[in-house]
C-alpha cells in the first residue's frame, strides 16, 4: 500500500467537537384513532382529550431530555406551540446545554409526544429513548424514525423499554435505510431513475403509513464531513481532522497526522480465541515457575526494595486484578508470605488452576499451613471467583472463630454465598475460573456451618430461617430448589433434637402470611385512608384472625422479643404509596413493639443498608468511637413484602412544619433553662443529636444513599437522628445534582450554624468515623460484592464493588481523604433544597 493510499480514511474526534449539540425535531407520522363511544362513556374524561376533540390533528408537542446513567443530564426541553393543519410537523431545532465533547458514551435522548387531556392536564401519546452512538462507537447523523411506544413517556434508562428501534423492519424502515445510502452517496446516481423511484417511494410511504398502527416521530441530527468517533479528552494519540472540519459546512479535511491504530479506545475487534490460553505466554509461565520448586523456594526472602513492591500489591482494593507480572512476584516469595494474613487472597489469584502441581502445591501443602486469615478476607473466598472446595472449606473454618453476634452481621451474605457452593448447581458456567481436574468440586461445608449455628442460637437461627424463606421464593428455580434443601436439612435437625422451635417459626410464618394479605388488601382497596386504619382495626380485634391474642411468639423481625398479640386500638395506616401498616406488639415483659408492615415494596434492599450500618456501628464502637447510631431493625420476609422496627420521631419536614425549627421541637422535649451554649436544650441531647448526625452523614456517603429529602430524614424527641427509606444506594439519585454528602440547612442551623462549637464537633466526629471505616474498607466491600447475585433490583448488574471503592479513598493518605470528604461537606448543594419543597407539596396533596 502506498502512502496516499494509507491516509484516505479520516474521522474526527468527539473531544475535540466543542459546539454544543443540537438536534431537529421533525415530523411524526401514523394514524392516531379516537376513542370508541364505548370508552367515552366509561370514562366521560375522555372527551377532553385532544385525539377525541379534534380527531384529524390535536394539539400536539413534544418534550425531550438527554439522559445517561439512568441520571438526567438537562433539564426537559418542550417544542413551541404549532397549529398543525396536514401533518404534524415541528420543524425546531433543539441546541442543548452541554458540548459534544463532554456527551458521555451511553448518552440517550428521550422523546415523549403529549396531547391534551383537559385544562392543565396532558397524556402521553407515546415515548421513545434514542441512543446517541451507535455499536461502533460513533456519533448519530443524518434523519432517524423513531418508533413511538403508545400511552407511555420515555423512560431513559440503560435498559431502556421504550427503544427507538425494534428488531422487525417494516417495509418503509428498509426503503428509508436505502435512502440514507444514496444520500451519503453509497449508492450510484440516475437522474431520470432517481426521480421514478423517489415518486414510487412516496406512494409506498403514505400506503405503509395508513396501514400501519405504530406512529413514528423523525428527528434530524447533523450530517458533519466525517465520522465523529467516540474519545475521551485524555486520549491525545489519535488523528483527527482539523477544527474547521467538524462543522456541518463542507471544508477540505487536513490529513491524519499519525497512525490512528495508537489508540486501543476506539476498535473493537473480535477474537474468537480470545478466552482461550496464549500458548505462548503460558509456556513463559511454566518455565518462569518450573524452577522455583525446589527447597531454595522455601528460604527465599524478598530485598527491601521487593518488599515495598509486594506491601503494595497487598493492600490492593479485593477487585484490582493481578498483572503476570505481580502474580509471579507472589508465586516466587509464597514460602515467605504464609506469614501474612493478608497475602491468601492475592496468592490464591496468583495460582494457575489447571495446572494439577500448582493446585496441589497451594491447596494441600501451603494452604494449610497459612496464618490465620481475617474475616473480610474469608468472606472474599466464599465468593463467586473461588471454584475450589478446599479453599472454601478454609474459609468456613476461618468463619467458625467469629462468635454469634459477628456471624449475624455477615448471615445475610453468608446465605447468598450457598449460590456459589459447587453443589448449588450443576451448571458452573458462571464461574470466572473454569473447571479443571486439579480442582475439587466436593462440598465446602458452608451449608453445615450456618445449620450448625442456627441449631445452638435461636436468635441467629430465627434470622437465617427467614433468610432462606426469602430465597425459596425468589424467581430462580434451580437456586430456590437448593435452598429449599438447607431449609429441609435445618428443620429436621430441628425436629430430631426435639426442639419445638420448628412449631414457633410455622406460627411465623402464618402471622406473615395473615398481614401480608391485609396489608395487600388495604394497598389495593380505593378507601380514603381513615376507612383503611378502621378496617385494619376491626381485622386485628376479631378473635376468629388469632392476633389480638396469643401465646408467646417470638417476633420474627427480633427473636429476642416475645410477643403475645397486637393491640388493634394504637394500630394505623401511613399515607404513603404502598399505605404500609403501623402494628402494635404486645410484648410478654408487658411492653410494647411497634413495627411498620409494608407489602408491594422490595425490603430487601433496605434490609442490607441496615444490616451495613449496624456493622460500621459496631466497627467504630471497637474504636471507643459512640455516635449513638440508631439502626432499626428491618426484616424482608418475602421478596415483595417485609417489616421494620418503627422507632417514635418525627420527619423534619414535620418538625419544620410544627415548631419552626428542629432546635424548638428539642426544646419543646428536653429543655435546660440554664444550660450555657446549648441553645436552652439539654446538653446530653444536642451531643446525642450532633454525633449521630456525623454518624449517618459519613454512613450515607460510603453507601452512596440518594433521594434524601426531609420526609425520610427523622429526628427523635431525645436528639437521635437517623434516616429512613433506602430506595436509591449506590450512587443512584433521581435528584440532578444531589450532593455525595447528605446534610440539610435545618441539620447545620440546630447545631448553630456553620460557625458553631458544635458544628466544628460534627465534622472532628465526621473525619474520626470517616478514618475508622477507611480501615475496613475491604470487609464492607467484599459484603456488598457478595449480594451482586441476590436479584435485589438496583444492584442487580451493577458495579458495585467499583461504587463503593471510589468512596474509600483508598488511593490517598489518610490526611488527603480527610481534606477531600471536608470539600465534600462543604458543598451542598442549593438545588436540593427546591427539590425538598417540591416533595413537600407532593406530600400534602395525597395526603
Amino acid at each position: 500500500m502506498d502512502k496516499d493510499n494509507r491516509d484516505d480514511f479520516t474521522f474526527a474526534k468527539l473531544s475535540d467537537l466543542k459546539m454544543p449539540a443540537t438536534f431537529r425535531i421533525s415530523q411524526m407520522h401514523g394514524t392516531r384513532k379516537p376513542y370508541s363511544f364505548t370508552e367515552v362513556l366509561e370514562k366521560p374524561e375522555l372527551r377532553f382529550h385532544g385525539v377525541q376533540q379534534s380527531p384529524d390533528f390535536s394539539d400536539l408537542y413534544v418534550t425531550c431530555q438527554l439522559v445517561a446513567d439512568n441520571k438526567p443530564l438537562t433539564i426537559p426541553f418542550r417544542t413551541s406551540f404549532k397549529a398543525f393543519k396536514s401533518h404534524y410537523t415541528w420543524n425546531e431545532w433543539i441546541t442543548l446545554p452541554i458540548r459534544y465533547c463532554d456527551l458521555p458514551f451511553n448518552s440517550q435522548l428521550t422523546f415523549t409526544v403529549w396531547d391534551i387531556a383537559g385544562p392543565r392536564a396532558a397524556v402521553p401519546v407515546g415515548g421513545t429513548t434514542f441512543r446517541l452512538f451507535g455499536k461502533k462507537w460513533m456519533l448519530r447523523r443524518g434523519k432517524h424514525r423513531m418508533i413511538l411506544w403508545p400511552d407511555r413517556e420515555a423512560d431513559g434508562a440503560n435498559e431502556t423499554t421504550t427503544p427507538s428501534k425494534i428488531g422487525v423492519r417494516d417495509e418503509v424502515g428498509r426503503l428509508e435505510k436505502l435512502l440514507k445510502k444514496y444520500e451519503r452517496g453509497d449508492l450510484p446516481k440516475s437522474e431520470w431513475l432517481d426521480r421514478l423511484t423517489f415518486r414510487k417511494v412516496e406512494e409506498l410511504h403514505k400506503a405503509e403509513t395508513e396501514k400501519s398502527e405504530n406512529l413514528f416521530l423523525y428527528i434530524d441530527l447533523p450530517c458533519f464531513d466525517f465520522p465523529v468517533i467516540f474519545s475521551e479528552p485524555g486520549a491525545s494519540n489519535v488523528p483527527t481532522a482539523t477544527t474547521s472540519a467538524l462543522t456541518p459546512v463542507a471544508t477540505t479535511p487536513a490529513p491524519p497526522t499519525s497512525t490512528f491504530a495508537a489508540d486501543t479506545h476506539l476498535w473493537a475487534i473480535v477474537d474468537p480465541d480470545i478466552a482461550r490460553e496464549n500458548p505462548v505466554e503460558d509456556k513463559h509461565r511454566r518455565l518462569v515457575r518450573s524452577h522455583r520448586s525446589s527447597p531454595y523456594d522455601r528460604e527465599l526472602k524478598p530485598n527491601a526494595k521487593i518488599r515495598d513492591e509486594l506491601s503494595v500489591i497487598l493492600n490492593y482494593a479485593p477487585s484490582q486484578p493481578l498483572t503476570s507480572e505481580e502474580q509471579d512476584l507472589i508465586w516466587k516469595f509464597r514460602f515467605y508470605l504464609t506469614r501474612d494474613k493478608r497475602g491468601l487472597t492475592k496468592f490464591l489469584k496468583s495460582v494457575t488452576w489447571r495446572d494439577p502441581s500448582e493446585v496441589k502445591q497451594a491447596v494441600e501443602e501451603l494452604l494449610p499451613q497459612w496464618t490465620e486469615i481475617d474475616i473480610d478476607d474469608a468472606l472474599e473466598l466464599l465468593g463467586p471467583n473461588t471454584v475450589d472446595s478446599r479453599v472454601r472449606a478454609y474459609a468456613v473454618k476461618q468463619l467458625s472463630r467469629a462468635d454469634d453476634d459477628e456471624l449475624h452481621l455477615y448471615l445475610l451474605q453468608l446465605v447468598q454465598a450457598l449460590k456459589f457452593e459447587s453443589t448449588a448447581s450443576d451448571q458452573r458456567s458462571s464461574r470466572s475460573v473454569t473447571s479443571a481436574s486439579a480442582v475439587s468440586n466436593d462440598d465446602s461445608g458452608l451449608a453445615d456451618f450456618l445449620i450448625s449455628r442456627a441449631v445452638r442460637n435461636p436468635i441467629l437461627g430465627n434470622r437465617f430461617y427467614w433468610y432462606l424463606m426469602v430465597e425459596v421464593a425468589m424467581e430462580d428455580k434451580v437456586m430456590a430448589k437448593m435452598y429449599g434443601r438447607v431449609v429441609f436439612k435445618f428443620m429436621k435437625i430441628l425436629e430430631d433434637n426435639g426442639d419445638e422451635r420448628r412449631d414457633l417459626m410455622r406460627r411465623q410464618g402464618e402471622l406473615v402470611d395473615s398481614l401480608a394479605k391485609r396489608a395487600r388488601d388495604l394497598r389495593t382497596s380505593k378507601d380514603p385512608r381513615p376507612k383503611k386504619i378502621e378496617k385494619l382495626r376491626a381485622f386485628l380485634a376479631d378473635s376468629k384472625n388469632n392476633l389480638a391474642s396469643m401465646p408467646p411468639l417470638p417476633l420474627p423481625l427480633n427473636a429476642r422479643v416475645q410477643i403475645t398479640g397486637i393491640i388493634a386500638e394504637k394500630s394505623s395506616v401511613f399515607k404513603s404509596n404502598m399505605f404500609p401498616m403501623l402494628l402494635f406488639f404486645q410484648c410478654a415483659d408487658g411492653g410494647e413493639y411497634p413495627v411498620i408492615f409494608k407489602d408491594g415494596d422490595d425490603m430487601r434492599q433496605d434490609q442490607l443498608v441496615i444490616q451495613l450500618f449496624t456493622l460500621m456501628d459496631r466497627l467504630l464502637r471497637k474504636e471507643n468511637l459512640d455516635l449513638k447510631l440508631s439502626p432499626y431493625d428491618v426484616l424482608a420476609t418475602g421478596p415483595s413484602q417485609g417489616m421494620a422496627q418503627f422507632i417514635p420521631s418525627k420527619t423534619i419536614a414535620a418538625i419544620v412544619s410544627e415548631h419552626g425549627t428542629l432546635l424548638n421541637y428539642l426544646r419543646a422535649n428536653y429543655p435546660d433553662e440554664g444550660s450555657v451554649g446549648t441553645y436552652g436544650v439539654e446538653p446530653g441531647v444536642i451531643d446525642t443529636f450532633v454525633r449521630s448526625c456525623a454518624g449517618y452523614c459519613v454512613m450515607t456517603y460510603l453507601l452512596g444513599v440518594g433521594d434524601r429529602h426531609l420526609d425520610n430524614l427523622l429526628l427523635a424527641p431525645d436528639g437521635h437522628f437517623f434516616h429512613v427509606d433506602f430506595g436509591y444506594i449506590l450512587g443512584r439519585d433521581p435528584k440532578p445534582l444531589a450532593p455525595p454528602v447528605k446534610i440539610c440547612k435545618e441539620m447545620v442551623d440546630a447545631m448553630g450554624g456553620v460557625q458553631s462549637v458544635h458544628y466544628q464537633r460534627f465534622k472532628s466526629f465526621c473525619f474520626t468515623a470517616f478514618s475508622i471505616l477507611r480501615k475496613s474498607a475491604n470487609l464492607i466491600l467484599n459484603l456488598v460484592t457478595l449480594m451482586v447475585d441476590a436479584n435485589i433490583p438496583h444492584i442487580k448488574q451493577r458495579d458495585v464493588h467499583e461504587q463503593v471503592l471510589g468512596k474509600f479513598c483508598l488511593e490517598m493518605t489518610e490526611e488527603q481523604a480527610i481534606e477531600h470528604f471536608e470539600r465534600l461537606l462543604n458543598d451542598i448543594s442549593p438545588f436540593t433544597v427546591v427539590l425538598d419543597r417540591m416533595h413537600d407539596w407532593a406530600q400534602y396533596w395525597r395526603s
